[in-house]
């Protein structure tokens, strides 16, 4: 068997229980709540891992995978250095897509939407929750340039070790801060048999407006 032959031969056939609109919250960020919660329940590695999708000013796309550390009544809070690739993007571009992929439960979550940058004071709350050797990475990255190696990291994290010996207060680097993806769409994707699954896809026209709920065809 070729290779193409072996790639087309992998599937699974998912057998998981189906999704009704009418069992579903009116809210998406109530309903994704339940489902978060039922994948951190089944054990599943680091269920807050999710897709962030972003596009350069000239519109060329990117993706990587951050995590989620806050979820409130706007969305779906991640934080960042704002001088990497996905800062840039965000400052010029805020749209934005976000997926979460559930593989053991045959779910998928995929958000589009706009980040928004949290307020001073939110990111100082956040970074001060971090273990001390995050926070002093904070500090040591210049994420997404270009480094010589591996060795001038592990020098700047030494200097910055040393510098903050004797003291537990890291204060929050002016280029570090947090996000807030404001959803306007909200798909839940639950795999069921013979690929036809299920998705329903929260929605609304302007923000303000209550949400509605439509099913996809898979």
């Amino acid at each position: 068997m070729d290779q193409h032959a072996e790639l087309a031969a992998l599937r699974a056939e998912y057998r998981q229980r189906g999704v009704d609109e009418n069992d579903l919250d009116p809210d998406p960020l109530v309903a994704f709540r339940h489902w978060f919660d039922e994948a951190v329940a089944a054990g599943l590695p680091e269920p807050n891992a999710m897709v962030l999708a972003t596009t350069s000013p000239e519109g060329r796309p990117a993706a990587r995978t951050v995590l989620l550390k806050g979820i409130d009544q706007r969305g779906f809070r991640f934080f960042t250095n704002y001088g990497s690739t996905k800062g840039r993007h965000l400052a010029a571009n805020p749209a934005c897509a976000v997926v979460f992929l559930w593989q053991p439960l045959a779910r998928q979550v995929c958000i589009s939407g706009r980040a928004e940058r949290l307020s001073r004071e939110e990111s100082i709350e956040y970074f001060a929750s971090r273990p001390r050797g995050s926070r002093l990475g904070a500090w040591a990255s210049r994420q997404s340039q270009v480094v010589p190696s591996r060795e001038v990291l592990d020098r700047r994290l030494a200097e910055l070790e040393q510098e903050y010996e004797d003291s537990s207060d890291i204060p929050l680097p002016p280029f570090w801060g947090g996000y807030v993806v404001v959803p306007d769409s909200v798909e839940l994707w639950q795999g069921r048999p013979n690929r036809l699954h299920d998705r329903l896809r929260y929605f609304r026209g302007r923000p303000g407006e209550l949400w509605r709920i439509e099913r996809l065809s898979p």
